[in-house]
């Protein structure tokens, strides 16, 4: 038994830890997915609007607390991290942001064809090609992170 599968009592492993070049080669792609979000126009508070819906959907606390600095650290608002789960609700968000966060959603939960096609259409409605692309890249790659850390246990810790 690897030190970190003993830390975590036996039961779980850190995928990131154990598999160390799978975890890179998932870096690395995160690292394209942000160039590829940055040279479409995707302004990082709302990539990171993206990566905090989805890893809410997912139920991934480690990446929600990553996403929550960075969200802030680019100039969030708490009022709007706030109500992003009930995003829907408000006039906060822009059709822009909407837009993204509908098709984040449906990546997300990829069997309901029906809110998928939804949220593809009105997508296409304020995203061009390139920012369609990159918010789906977004989503894909935020929800590996929240698989591994999630499956991981990955803690969160008082910083």
């Amino acid at each position: 038994m690897s030190d970190v599968t003993q830390a975590l009592g036996g039961r779980r492993i850190y995928l990131d830890k154990q598999s160390p070049a799978a975890y890179q080669a998932l870096v690395r792609t995160a690292d394209a997915v942000r160039a590829t979000a940055a040279e479409a126009g995707l302004d990082r508070i709302l990539v990171e609007l993206v990566n905090l819906r989805v890893s809410q959907i997912n139920g991934c606390a480690s990446c929600l607390d990553v996403h929550t600095r960075a969200a802030l650290r680019a100039g969030e608002t708490t009022r709007r991290l706030g109500v992003l789960p009930a995003w829907r609700d408000t006039e906060l968000f822009t059709p822009r942001e909407r837009a993204a966060l509908a098709l984040a959603e449906a990546t997300t939960d990829p069997a309901d064809a029906r809110a998928q096609e939804r949220a593809y259409d009105e997508a296409r409605e304020v995203l061009d090609d390139d920012e369609l692309s990159a918010v789906v890249w977004v989503a894909i790659t935020i929800n590996a992170f929240n698989r591994v850390s999630i499956l991981s246990k990955h803690p969160v810790r008082e910083v």
